[in-house]
């Protein structure tokens, strides 16, 4: 879940290292792209996907795996975050 976190909040509010991320947003535009990095809980939705498929043991638990790592991300972000994120 941490992992989930740190990975949205790099893609969704730092700038990185030369403002690479930073610059990546803008490339990404109005479009679709462009929306997901702008939603911090549409993003961690697609960050968690790759980590429920590794650590479920199984397409019964997939599923869940996801939503939890996802929700444990936004509830995270939520308690940490200056501003309520939309």
């Amino acid at each position: 879940m941490l992992a989930v976190w740190r990975v949205t909040h790099l893609l969704w509010a730092e700038d990185g290292p030369l403002d690479a991320l930073a610059r990546l947003r803008a490339a990404a535009g109005q479009g679709a792209m462009g929306r997901l990095l702008d939603c911090f809980y549409c993003l961690s939705l697609w960050v968690a996907l790759p980590g429920a498929a590794l650590l479920a043991d199984g397409w019964g638990q997939a599923p869940w795996a996801w939503l939890g790592l996802s929700g444990g991300a936004c509830l995270l972000e939520r308690a940490t975050a200056k501003e309520i994120a939309s």
